[in-house]
């Protein structure tokens, strides 16, 4: 389980995990916002696992949460496990990452160029156009909102989250 770490002013700083979120309440670096049902238990103490968690200094950043990062795994939320070009839902581990104009063509690895794609349709585009192959993409791609991320993986968390997220942008 993961935690959203909040700044002083609650804006979204990170997600950690939820030992980490602890640590900064144990050690009087953080305050508990939100929590999940269920806790950890020590020999001798129980604690409440946190959801959301709010610093109590501020904290200078240089990157905040409010952009969700170009990673595979949230390309994979971002497009629902679904291939872009013939709409074939996939598996994990079925499911590769393309670029739409490819990298050896001046692609970026960016939100607006990179699609989830079945093997069979990223082997069929190669290191071409889809255009250039016949095929036609489904959906634009294009950078989501972190509710859009969050909403199909992480229901529990959902509710405690967006109101800090929404915040984002």
């Amino acid at each position: 389980m993961r935690t959203l770490i909040l700044n002083a002013g609650y804006e979204p700083l990170q997600l950690v995990s939820w030992q980490k979120a602890i640590c900064l309440v144990l050690t009087s670096k953080a305050e508990v916002v939100a929590e999940y049902g269920q806790v950890v238990r020590t020999i001798s103490t129980i604690y409440p696992l946190p959801s959301v968690v709010r610093l109590k200094r501020y904290a200078r950043v240089v990157r905040r949460l409010s952009l969700a990062r170009c990673t595979r795994k949230n390309v994979f939320l971002r497009d629902k496990f679904q291939c872009q070009y013939c709409g074939a839902q996939c598996r994990s581990g079925s499911i590769t990452i393309d670029h739409v104009i490819p990298k050896s063509r001046g692609g970026s690895t960016s939100w607006e160029n990179v699609v989830a794609a079945c093997q069979d349709c990223n082997r069929r585009k190669g290191n071409r156009t889809p255009e250039s192959v016949g095929l036609k993409l489904r959906r634009s791609p294009r950078r989501p909102g972190w509710r859009e991320l969050l909403e199909d993986t992480h229901q529990d968390v959902v509710t405690d989250w967006l109101p800090y997220l929404d915040t984002a942008g």
